[in-house]
């Protein structure tokens, strides 16, 4: 085989390769931004944290102009507030319970029951991520969903509600789903309550933390995985320098 014709070969391998790796890294990027997730993840049960609820937009065609978040009744979050987002008006509805519910801070009969951003845009190509203070997290549950609404500027209305499903595989239009894990005992996460509790909701006086480990170790395992795939790529490229540097050496 001449030298052309190695090279030959040997470039269209390394362009299989980079295409495999190039596509390897879109197929674990893209769940992250395929539709509306909180960030972190998780929080502790019983903290006082911030979490950001992250909107990619979705269309070519189209920006998303609003986006509403519903909060939980069956599991209510006492303390609630938002923090501004530039271009956007932000309505915090505060409604009464189904039924009231006993807590840490006493008999809530209402509660933050829909967040509504609207007036801004998310062009497409873009995500924005709006963020809100929660406290006094339920410790007698291992999870809140918060069924979203994203509207787009063309009227199109995209509905973010399918709770999880039980055999863990991922619903069509899922939901933020926040998990709520054990205190850790380190005093991380708001292990002091305010002086007073209201008896219905209102926005909290205490600094929140934010609790992001369940997030750090999936992105540590996605970067894992990455430089996996780039590694066997590197190798690859390693061989065929090395073979051509043989052929000539022969030559």
């Amino acid at each position: 085989m001449s030298l052309s014709s190695v090279c030959a070969v040997a470039g269209r391998r390394v362009l299989a390769v980079t295409a495999a790796v190039t596509a390897l890294t879109l197929g674990l990027a893209l769940p992250a931004l395929a539709h509306v997730t909180i960030n972190p993840n998780s929080v502790e049960q019983g903290s006082f944290s911030k979490v950001a609820f992250r909107v990619p937009n979705e269309r070519d065609d189209a920006r998303t102009t609003k986006l509403e978040v519903e909060f939980p009744t069956d599991h209510p979050l006492p303390f609630v507030s938002v923090r501004p987002v530039d271009g956007w008006k932000i309505d915090v509805h505060e409604g009464k319970l189904p039924k009231p519910v006993n807590g840490e801070y006493g008999e809530i009969t209402e509660a933050v029951t829909r967040i509504t951003w609207s007036g801004g845009e998310i062009d497409p190509g873009q995500f924005q991520e709006f963020e809100v203070s929660i406290g006094g997290v339920p410790k007698d549950t291992d999870q809140l969903i918060f069924p979203t609404t994203q509207t787009y500027s063309n009227g199109e209305v995209v509905k973010w509600a399918d709770e999880p499903k039980a055999d863990g595989s991922e619903p069509e239009r899922p939901a933020p789903v926040l998990k709520l894990v054990p205190p850790s005992g380190d005093g991380g996460h708001g292990a002091a309550a305010p002086a007073a509790a209201p008896s219905g909701a209102a926005a909290p006086s205490v600094t929140p933390v934010a609790a992001a480990s369940s997030s750090a170790a999936a992105a540590s395992d996605t970067t894992a995985r990455v430089l996996a795939a780039a590694g066997i790529l590197v190798g690859l490229i390693g061989t065929v320098v090395g073979v051509l540097g043989f052929r000539r050496s022969r030559a």
